[in-house]
């Protein structure tokens, strides 16, 4: 799986990077179909809580599955992704099951 970071509005330090690539590997547990996941970190203007912005796209053969999600950090944001993009994952996985039956 081939994995992509892109932070808009400022520089992501590596920690922040190293953390999102040592959790969306889980990803692969769920199916081993995803051929890439690209995770898009923004800082939401104006400054408020909740302002830290993480997209995780990820693709399957026939599935762009996308998901959004706002929190007080990117580590927060994220979490939060995966966590949507799992259940997104394993109800596709199940609707391509279904339909091969």
């Amino acid at each position: 799986m081939e994995v992509t970071v892109k932070a808009i509005h400022f520089d992501a330090n590596v920690k922040l990077e190293e953390f999102i690539q040592k959790r969306i590997v889980k990803l692969e547990q769920y199916s081993d179909k995803i051929t890439s996941a690209d995770v898009t970190l923004e800082l939401v203007k104006p400054e408020t809580t909740e302002n830290k912005k993480v997209m995780l796209k990820v693709l399957l053969p026939g599935n762009e599955l996308v998901v959004t999600k706002t929190a007080d950090s990117f580590e927060e944001a994220f979490d939060n992704s995966m966590d949507a993009m799992i259940r997104s994952v394993l109800k596709t996985k199940e609707k391509q099951n279904d339909a091969k039956k």
